[in-house]
């Protein structure tokens, strides 16, 4: 096991890292171990027996979680004319269309959510190489490829997450900030553990979820599970 730095050691100080803890102790236990200057990012870590190199294994999907992230997005959106306004008025950070695929080309991309028309998917296709290894690619999958850009928009800017399996079959996301209280946390995690249990796929036999851990962005992580 990697040698803990002093500040990490102290945090795991009145933890047992071989205690698999119930969400609410979990909750508590990383909330109290946060030291960190700033509101750190609660995060959730499910490691599942799925393989992620095959298509019909591969989860994905996004969440509005009941009390938001606490997070902040800077959303952008390729859209023209009618739709570009709605846009704007939603609260978009960036809209635009050639000049959006101009701004991308050039590295200048101040967004973290792509949000398209269905119409602009042929000029975003001319810098999915950039997008998609951000992950920031529209997808209609995930509702950012969409005609009704005022709601998708709304959606992200109201702490909508995106959960995917990364490698090794593992779901990693944010769902809330330290400052949050103990109820909303629990059940902001509670419901992206249920969206995920829901998209298992067919094909997987046995355990699904082999183990989920929480952690804050500094902090320590521990293994958790729902059952008391």
């Amino acid at each position: 096991m990697a040698k803990l730095g002093k500040r990490l050691k102290k945090a795991y100080e009145g933890i047992d890292r071989n205690k698999v803890y119930t969400l609410s102790e979990a909750v508590s236990v990383v909330k109290k171990a946060s030291k960190a200057k700033f509101d750190e990012t609660i995060e959730v870590s499910m490691n599942l027996n799925v393989d992620a190199k095959k298509a019909e294994q591969n989860i994905r999907g996004v969440i509005q979680l009941p009390h938001g992230t606490g997070k902040t997005y800077r959303v952008a959106v390729f859209a023209k004319g009618p739709k570009a306004a709605e846009a704007q008025e939603a609260g978009a950070d960036i809209v635009g269309a050639e000049d959006l695929m101009e701004k991308i080309q050039a590295g200048d991309m101040p967004f973290d959510r792509c949000i398209a028309t269905p119409d602009m998917m042929g000029l975003v296709g001319r810098v999915g190489k950039i997008l998609g290894p951000r992950g920031l690619m529209p997808n209609p999958k995930l509702g950012t490829v969409t005609m009704d850009v005022a709601a998708a928009v709304k959606a992200v800017k109201g702490g909508q997450v995106e959960y995917r399996t990364e490698k090794a079959g593992i779901v990693h996301s944010g769902v809330g900030k330290v400052s949050f209280a103990e109820k909303s946390l629990i059940e902001n995690i509670a419901a992206l553990i249920d969206v995920v249990t829901k998209a298992r796929p067919a094909g997987v036999k046995g355990t699904y979820i082999k183990k989920m851990s929480l952690s804050s962005t500094m902090g320590p992580g521990v293994t958790f599970t729902l059952e008391s």
